[in-house]
């Protein structure tokens, strides 16, 4: 990946825990390496093709400078989500906030925070079989769509099918999205919980009956086995009603357990029927 980088960019600005920081504030070193593809600028040399750091610059001092924070890292955050909104052409960002007075009482040269922030690109499913099925379906889009920080890229077709386990109930409706965001999976779960609770989604009875259902199944291609959350979703191979829409956006996407293509698991599954 290629990248530009800003590096030692001086600001002034009032972020810190102690009163006298707040008040009298004190200089800030921002470094900042831009991840992007800069193919096209360096065969064409117009300046539209890339990004201008000037205005990366002036973006990052204006934070610094009318924003204040008691923590540096909360700094180093607000910048690069900053620049990855307002830059289309970022991938990823490398932030490093520097204090070089630090107010503590030892000799240094510079306290410092790093970080590396980016867009993840993510699958979900989607299902409801209660109520206006198709209606629920594109409300979690919408509120999707809603967020700053996540943006839906692609769409399936929404298919009938049938309940998947033994409870007796109406068939559902489901669909897949690809979607970019700068969410944790942590995060977007809790995003998606609370858009499963205000299309009024009831937890009573496994795999019941619901407004709606929203299912990570691929974050990039990591791997994340906690005890609220494992990613890829471990019944995938089982699923028809995910893999059968799933592979209508993404087919050849490689799912990174079984090493396998969403258009080859999808034929093994109905080849096993």
């Amino acid at each position: 990946m290629d990248k530009i980088i800003i590096k030692n960019l001086e600001t002034f600005g009032y972020h810190g825990v102690f009163e006298e920081e707040a008040f009298l504030g004190q200089k800030f070193i921002v470094d900042a390496t831009l991840y992007l593809d800069t193919r096209k600028a360096g065969r064409t040399d117009d300046l539209q093709e890339s990004l201008d750091y000037g205005e990366a610059c002036q973006a990052i001092k204006g934070l610094v400078e009318k924003e204040r924070y008691q923590l540096i890292e909360r700094l180093a955050e607000e910048i690069a989500e900053r620049l990855l909104l307002t830059f289309s052409q970022l991938y990823s960002v490398e932030i490093t906030v520097k204090k070089p007075w630090a107010p503590i009482r030892v000799t240094l040269d510079t306290a410092a925070v790093c970080i590396r922030r980016g867009w993840h690109k993510v699958y979900l499913s989607l299902g409801s079989n209660l109520g206006d099925r198709e209606r629920y379906l594109d409300f979690a889009i919408d509120q999707l769509n809603a967020l700053e920080d996540t943006k839906v890229t692609v769409v399936s077709d929404y298919l009938e099918t049938e309940p998947y386990g033994n409870v007796e109930q109406d068939d559902f409706l489901n669909g897949a999205l690809a979607i970019k965001t700068l969410k944790t999976p942590e995060e977007l779960l809790e995003t998606i919980h609370a858009i499963e609770t205000q299309a009024h989604r009831e937890r009573l009875i496994h795999w019941g009956p619901r407004t709606l259902d929203i299912d990570i199944l691929f974050y990039d291609d990591e791997i994340i086995m906690e005890e609220n959350l494992i990613i890829p979703h471990v019944d995938i191979p089982k699923r028809e009603f995910v893999l059968a829409p799933l592979s209508t956006i993404a087919p050849y996407y490689i799912h990174p357990v079984y090493r396998k293509s969403i258009i080859e698991l999808l034929e093994e599954l109905r080849g096993e029927k």
